[in-house]
């Protein structure tokens, strides 16, 4: 086979070679720390649809009152989803080249290697915290119960789209770990080919 130059992608008959030169991590990632990471947004989306249902009025979603909303709690409901999906999105860096080296387009840091600490510390602390938040509102409700004002149906909808959220941390938590025994490895210690 030839060698691979960017002038010559079509001499060698493969059009992608040059799109995903660069975006293979240097180690190779473990088939279940990337499922895992792929699943992440996944578990946080159901509780942001509860939240789209709230701001929305739909009966079920929410109590009466906090469907009789106004234009503050729509904000922070939806400043609640993105940021939360945002993080969880964040995730797939730990799996994927850009989590390893900056990419080219980013001005200024665009091509640097990422020291596997500066993604392992946030990411361990946002396993945690997730985790806590989470346990926190769901060992409340178990011992405590929803509070007043809420039916039946509207406990039975909110515990299924926030259900999934006692997975976000522990997910998060072996991809982080993952990550950090990939990079800090022998094999991991060589500067990865930032994507284009």
């Amino acid at each position: 086979m030839s060698e691979l130059r960017p002038e010559a992608p079509l001499a060698n008959g493969d059009l992608r070679a040059p799109w995903a030169a660069g975006r293979v991590p240097v180690s190779p990632v473990p088939r279940w720390a990337r499922i895992a990471a792929h699943a992440v947004p996944f578990t946080i989306l159901p509780s942001g649809l509860w939240r789209m249902g709230v701001m929305l009025a739909i009966p079920g979603f929410g109590t009466a009152e906090a469907r009789d909303h106004g234009a503050g709690l729509d904000l922070y409901l939806m400043l609640l989803f993105v940021i939360s999906e945002a993080l969880g999105l964040l995730t797939l860096g730990l799996v994927h080249p850009w989590g390893e080296a900056v990419p080219r387009w980013i001005p200024l840091l665009g091509g640097r290697r990422i020291r596997p600490l500066a993604a392992v510390v946030p990411a361990a602390l946002g396993a945690l915290a997730s985790t806590g938040v989470v346990y926190y509102f769901f060992l409340s409700i178990l011992f405590a119960g929803f509070p007043a004002g809420h039916t039946t149906t509207e406990e039975v909808i909110l515990t299924v789209c926030y259900l999934p959220l006692l997975a976000w941390g522990p997910l998060l938590g072996s991809v982080t770990y993952a990550y950090y025994r990939r990079r800090t490895s022998r094999q991991g210690q060589h500067t990865p080919t930032p994507s284009p």
